[in-house]
């Protein structure tokens, strides 16, 4: 007797010993032996709580039973092998059930069927025709479907090239504003440093200017101060002598003492004053327009781009444009 292969002796090991197939929702008894859950169900529909194993005779309850998971994928491992085995024999996909070529198609399961599926009771009254005779009828419909797809995608690959073109401009567009807009506050930023320049420059000037007329006026005033604490030192001393020799001299004392009016700086001119006056105006106007100029730029900023988006929403860019133009030419 010929030695079994590896295969039958797979197919050995997964098949149940009650119904002779591959083992369905395989578990395991107390005594270590396996069998389908429903084949023991149904020997458990006789008397008794308990009964005898089919292989080794010993008593089997139903509650010492348990599922048996590693051979239920056992099971479903060999029916592939087998499947592919039987494909490769016959040259072909083959029935799962029956094991024979798919010759035939069911319009009604839409599956591919044997001639044993075609004589059952589940296809006979279905419409079955042979499987080229399916494949050609579904190849047309599919092929009418995809000359459809095509025409579908080319639409979409079009669309995509004027997207992309589109977007393309629009980076364009945006750099150029980019650069506008750096170039801009640039421009900006140098005028206001001009004329800060300018400014301080000016108050330098006019700080000098009063500088040195402090620094007059400061000298002019410490010689008279110090001519006249000359004066009263001198007379405080004649005052301490005796009578006869403070007398003595009184006539030429009394002159002494007589001096004529002071000489008081020179006041700030009036043009020195009208310049710090006017500094202090510029800087109130250079406070309000700086004001100004920060509240309306970020409003005039968004009022242009809701007449942008406007123009938009109407007809696109090339509207936005025209728009554009448009009030050029009016103002």
């Amino acid at each position: 007797m010929a030695a079994a292969s590896p295969m039958e002796s797979l197919q050995e090991e997964v098949t149940c010993s009650l119904c002779l197939d591959y083992f369905k929702d395989p578990v395991i008894t107390a005594c270590g032996h396996n069998f389908c859950r429903a084949c023991l169900i149904r020997c458990w529909e006789g008397p008794g709580p308990a009964i005898p194993c089919p292989q080794c005779r010993a008593a089997v309850q139903q509650r010492h039973t348990r599922p048996n998971r590693q051979l239920a994928n056992m099971v479903s491992i060999v029916q592939q092998l087998s499947l592919q085995a039987i494909q490769g024999a016959k040259g072909g996909r083959v029935c799962r059930a029956h094991q024979e070529p798919l010759k035939l198609f069911c319009e009604e399961d839409q599956a591919p069927i044997c001639m044993v599926c075609d004589r059952s009771w589940v296809h006979r009254v279905h419409t079955v025709v042979p499987l080229e005779e399916a494949a050609q009828k579904y190849k047309g419909k599919i092929q009418a479907h995809l000359k459809t797809l095509r025409k579908e995608r080319e639409k979409l690959l079009g669309w995509k090239v004027i997207r992309e073109g589109r977007s393309q401009e629009y980076l364009k567009q945006i750099q150029a504003e980019r650069q506008k807009i750096v170039a801009e506050f640039q421009q900006l930023r140098q005028f206001l440093e001009e004329q800060e320049r300018l400014l301080l420059a000016q108050l330098e000037k006019l700080d000098k200017e009063i500088g040195r007329l402090q620094t007059d006026t400061v000298r002019k005033l410490s010689v008279q101060i110090s001519h006249l604490s000359e004066r009263i030192g001198e007379l405080e001393g004649t005052c301490q002598k005796p009578a006869s020799e403070f007398l003595q001299d009184v006539r030429s004392t009394l002159s002494r003492c007589e001096t004529g009016p002071f000489q008081l700086p020179e006041e700030i001119s009036p043009e020195l004053d009208e310049r710090v006056r006017g500094f202090s105006q510029k800087t109130t106007a250079l406070s309000e327009t700086l004001r100004q100029f920060t509240d309306t730029l970020p409003s005039a900023l968004e009022r242009a781009r809701g007449q942008f988006l406007g123009a938009f929403r109407q007809g696109g860019p090339q509207a936005s444009s025209h728009t554009e133009r448009r009030n050029l030419d009016i103002k």
